[in-house]
């Protein structure tokens, strides 16, 4: 038997974006895994999706001033850092405490390599609900992790009203 093991904590991430069913997502698991929490670290994570310019430089005939470049860069990071905030007033809602993880890059591949990197053992993602078509044109964050998360993943899908 492994000992001190025992003592660990369980690392938890939950990874939200600004959808309805990502807020559902974080709720659902404060309240029907409650007791699971109690053992575990909690990260809440968010991807800041890397900004397609090409529409500015496009518009600007090839040169698009840096400063508007980075104030688009520093708009996206404000809205990930307030996303963040309002999941962590959440979860002290909940009597929980949680850190924040932001990145920059494709919300599928950043959750992976953070959950590779920090050694998570379950990660917990929402699913939009999209139907067949839709996932075969822009794709599926939750199936994507669910075949390449180097740990367990918990699809969470919100209730049909």
């Amino acid at each position: 038997m492994d000992q001190g093991k025992g003592s660990e904590k369980k690392k938890v991430m939950v990874a939200i974006d600004e959808s309805e069913s990502s807020h559902y997502t974080l709720e659902w698991y404060l309240d029907k895994l409650r007791d699971s929490i109690a053992d575990s670290d909690v990260i809440i994570f968010t991807a800041q999706p890397n900004s397609d310019l090409g529409y500015l430089f496009a518009s600007s005939y090839g040169t698009a001033p840096m400063e508007l470049v980075a104030s688009i860069q520093e708009n996206k990071k404000k809205v990930a850092l307030l996303l963040l905030d309002k999941a962590k007033d959440i979860c002290s809602k909940h009597g929980v405490e949680a850190e924040t993880l932001t990145e920059i890059g494709d919300p599928k591949e950043a959750i992976c390599e953070a959950v590779e990197r920090l050694n998570v053992q379950l990660l917990v993602v929402g699913s939009h609900n999209r139907g067949p078509m839709q996932r075969a044109f822009l794709g599926s964050v939750s199936n994507y992790c669910v075949h390449n998360a180097k740990c367990p993943v918990l699809v969470v899908k919100k209730p049909a009203v």
